[in-house]
């Protein structure tokens, strides 16, 4: 189990192979969500890892573990986030701000109210491998909610969204950090 969404069946996809001076193990690395055992809507393909020998472990990742990943935590609803009325005042939003950008807000509320965002994807999201980096693309829909005195909401309006970023991994002062850019 990866988390309370999610697992990973890792078993061995074949009999490990052992050479003089390394040991090549081929693990399945197929993601899928926690207690739902299903098969993947995605096909493995075969890969090979170059071959060095400088270092002491080698570990490769494929485009069919990061599928699975993300079809596993799609279909468990990870990708649903709600920024609610704390997260938005931080940063000051509330129905003011979008009725100067989107006049037909203005006639829901005349009074600024904060606001909610929910935020979804409508399809699975898309990972691909980059050299350096990996690509994320994303399609979903933002719908932005009025809450009101009574703390009932009235839904404002809804975005499309469709994103393509790209994250980069390094290794800094002995720390794994990576790098988010919204590419479009």
């Amino acid at each position: 189990q990866i988390d309370d969404l999610a697992e990973v069946d890792y078993s061995l996809s074949g009999l490990p192979a052992v050479f003089q001076p390394f040991l090549d193990l081929d693990l399945k690395g197929i993601v899928f969500p926690a207690g739902n055992y299903t098969d993947s809507p995605y096909m493995a393909a075969s890969f090979t890892i170059p071959d060095q020998s400088d270092s002491m472990l080698y570990l490769a990742f494929s485009k069919y573990f990061f599928q699975t990943s993300s079809f596993a935590y799609y279909t468990a609803g990870a990708f649903n986030m709600t920024i609610a009325e704390e997260t938005c005042s931080y940063f000051n939003i509330n129905t003011e701000i979008f009725s100067s950008i989107i006049p037909e807000v203005a006639k829901y509320s005349v009074t600024p109210y904060p606001v909610m965002l929910k935020l979804m994807p409508t399809e699975i999201p898309i990972i691909s491998l980059q050299q350096n980096s990996f690509m994320v693309e994303i399609q979903g829909s933002v719908e932005v909610l009025a809450i009101l005195p009574d703390s009932t909401t009235k839904s404002l309006f809804t975005l499309n969204i469709a994103a393509n970023t790209s994250i980069s991994l390094n290794i800094f002062n002995q720390k794994f950090m990576g790098s988010l850019c919204l590419n479009r």
